[in-house]
């Protein structure tokens, strides 16, 4: 195809349907391509967002790049392919439409003045970008059933999904219902963690977006939400975005039973692959989703860098946040809930 011939231009809400048939069709395609991010992003976080759509000359879509616009004195002016999750990047059919839609994309970084641009593959797909690989997709091949999946654990594991069970805890599945309850434990753990919380709507928004492929799981010890986490499903695979417990009742290991409810859930529908989410090799983190039999799947994050430009550091793990991060985790709960939307709309 004659590059002359493809155009690209931002997409708008008229766009909506050919922008999520193009998603709805391509097998690299993930949940975060579709277009209602972008109404998520604008609404809730105040974003603006410039989702590029290529266009052949008979006006078809040929490929697509969500970006989003962070811009703060703190963290810098840039634009990511969708902030709070791990995989969206570009997606097209061809390395012709990819030029096309990587050319705009560098054009639109140098308008706004953004340092960078960041774009989040969960493979290394051909781009002649500088890129980053130290994060990986920790992920589970489900068996037929639950009780092959049961037979795999160590016997430590066993006895670790036993105990709240024991004690009395149980697990809830359900939807946009349970949400406060899952706020409720997420919030204080990202307190906890020193990391500025998600605001509550951003969750409503995922449950009234994306109510078909998305579930809410409390675990409740005496009736109080001890751990929760959400997942979202697509083809064939179920991710689990936020997963968070209470350090009190560590000793009890509700977070355990918490993710046993979640793999039994993904057998019973028929998952074929459950992902813990993205993690750094031998980290703790890292250990935990390993005991559950989860492989690392290696991530590449490509970046279209301003002249001079070294990849940036953004992260928890970085020394220049250490001293805000212990700070955040003194916070009283309901000034850390206040704050941390304020803030956490310009990490990406």
């Amino acid at each position: 195809m004659n590059k002359a011939t493809l155009t690209v231009s931002l997409a708008t809400d008229a766009d909506h349907r050919d922008w999520n048939q193009l998603v709805e069709s391509s097998d690299s395609a993930e949940i975060y391509h579709h277009y209602e991010w972008k109404n998520l992003f604008e609404s809730v976080f105040g974003h603006d967002c410039y989702y590029l759509l290529v266009r052949d000359e008979n006006s078809e879509a040929r490929g697509l790049l969500p970006l989003v616009h962070l811009k703060s004195r703190v963290f810098g002016n840039f634009l990511v392919s969708t902030p709070c999750f791990n995989y969206c990047g570009i997606l097209a059919n061809d390395a012709a439409n990819r030029t096309a839609l990587l050319g705009k994309a560098s054009t639109l970084a140098t308008e706004i003045g953004a340092s960078h641009v960041e774009l989040r593959h969960r493979a290394d797909i051909e781009l002649d970008l500088p890129s980053r690989q130290d994060k990986v997709s920790m992920q589970l091949t489900l068996p037929k059933s639950e009780d092959d999946l049961w037979k795999g654990f160590s016997s430590k594991l066993r006895a670790q999904i036993r105990r709240p069970q024991k004690e009395g805890a149980t697990c809830e599945e359900g939807g946009i219902e349970l949400l406060d309850a899952f706020y409720a434990v997420f919030s204080r753990n990202m307190r906890d963690l020193g990391t500025p919380v998600f605001p509550r709507d951003m969750f409503a928004e995922i449950c009234d977006r994306f109510s078909e492929r998305v579930r809410v799981f409390v675990v409740r010890l005496n009736e109080e939400p001890v751990a929760a986490g959400y997942t979202l499903g697509h083809r064939g695979m179920l991710e689990i975005p936020s997963a968070s417990s209470l350090r009190k009742f560590n000793r009890y290991s509700p977070n355990m039973f918490l993710y046993w409810s979640v793999l039994q859930y993904a057998i019973r529908h028929g998952y074929k692959i459950f992902d813990f989410g993205r993690t750094s090799v031998d980290s703790g983190p890292y250990r935990f989703k390993k005991q559950w039999g989860a492989e690392p799947q290696n991530l590449t994050w490509h970046y279209i860098l301003k002249e001079g430009n070294e990849l940036p550091r953004i992260n928890p793990d970085n020394p220049k946040y250490r001293l805000a991060v212990n700070i955040w985790r003194h916070l009283p709960m309901p000034i850390a809930n206040v704050l941390g939307p304020q803030v956490v709309k310009h990490l990406p």
